[in-house]
């Protein structure tokens, strides 16, 4: 979808003037993968209008092959106006204009399951599942069992402002314990389920082979199944549809030492700290951090490096305006994953850090 960005902080009904962008839970994971290196499918569906020539033009020129989107003659292009301020404050405003959208025109029908069978990953969010009872039939389609399924990626991406009948925790849950990846945020677990320790989420939600946890304070927990299904092998290609630890496992996950959930048994339980960023918008850096995960996933990393390749790519947007980032060099970010947990808790980013030169030693500040 299209966003329009205020040109100074303030109310939705203070700021006189937005620019217009690109938004997009999928589009940006696409976008953020295709900039490091991937290859990228995006498949959706936009109006005929000039929103849409803008979204499809803008997504293709990251390099993600955009053949499979439809043009909807009947429908237009969603667009949403959001404030300047964090998501997670209360002076954060945001409105969508998605109610017949052509993307609120998806389903099983109109994106037929062979345009995505084809590919390592297929990243899916909780946001499609919103918009209409069509898209949220396609989501089911595209998370059921079958032979030769890819890897499901699923990002709960909880959008209160989306959901008008109240069944958000409960299909939230159920198309997450569908997926084989898995990505929420604390907070965002909070409002759904009543819980934030991420042992209890995975309690919550036991099936996938990987859960990734983002939780307050920039700490991110996975748990993975002794022999998960993304330790898969190499692969360059992930297909998005949407609006359109080499080191010792964790064995505590923080709060079970205060009567929380126990992890699973047999989880490898891993956590491992955000760096420290100068925010410049914390817009997008969820999708970033899955980008990040889901690269490293794709090259067959362990757990502990693709949380820091999570981290490494939110950092990216964090240190950006607008949604989407330019992530830093591949060499780049593996130097930096393979810092010791030292230099790695000094690490310290600010704007313009990922057009560093490859030596960067200003990034790890004493503090």
């Amino acid at each position: 979808m299209v966003t329009f960005l205020p040109t100074r902080p303030g109310r939705l009904a203070d700021v006189p003037a937005f620019t217009r962008a690109i938004g997009g839970a999928e589009s940006n994971v696409a976008c953020a993968l295709a900039a490091a290196g991937h290859r990228t499918r995006w498949v959706g569906r936009v109006g005929t209008d000039g929103f849409g020539d803008h979204l499809l033009a803008t997504i293709a020129g990251y390099g993600v092959d955009t053949g499979a989107v439809r043009r909807d003659p009947h429908r237009p292009t969603g667009v949403y106006f959001r404030t300047d301020a964090d998501r997670a404050t209360d002076a954060h405003e945001v409105v969508y204009y998605r109610a017949g959208s052509a993307a609120s025109a998806m389903s099983p029908d109109t994106v037929p399951y062979d345009t995505v069978a084809d590919t390592r990953i297929l990243h899916l969010t909780g946001i499609t599942a919103a918009l209409s009872p069509d898209c949220r039939d396609l989501l089911y389609d595209l998370t059921a069992p079958r032979p030769g399924r890819p890897l499901v990626s699923f990002d709960v991406n909880h959008r209160p402002g989306l959901w008008r009948d109240g069944d958000a925790a409960a299909v939230l849950r159920d198309l997450a314990n569908r997926a084989d990846v898995v990505f929420v945020g604390a907070d965002e677990a909070e409002r759904l389920w009543g819980t934030a320790d991420p042992a209890a989420v995975r309690s919550l939600l036991p099936e996938p082979a990987a859960l990734a946890v983002k939780g307050g304070g920039g700490l991110a927990t996975t748990f993975e199944l002794p022999a998960p299904a993304t330790e898969a092998t190499e692969a360059t290609e992930v297909r998005n549809t949407g609006d359109g630890i080499g080191a010792t496992d964790a064995t505590e996950v923080p709060g079970t030492a205060h009567g929380a959930a126990a992890p699973r048994v047999g989880d490898r339980v891993t956590a491992v700290p955000a760096p420290r960023v100068d925010v410049v918008s914390t817009v997008g850096a969820g999708d970033a951090f899955a980008a990040g995960f889901l690269s490293a996933t794709l090259r067959g990393l362990d757990p502990r490096t693709r949380l820091r390749h999570g981290h490494l790519m939110a950092a990216a947007a964090l240190t950006s305006p607008g949604d989407l980032a330019v992530p830093p060099p591949r060499a780049h970010a593996d130097r930096l994953a393979a810092l010791g947990d030292g230099d790695w808790g000094r690490l310290h980013l600010g704007p313009g850090w990922t057009s560093a030169g490859t030596e960067a030693d200003e990034e790890v500040r004493n503090r």
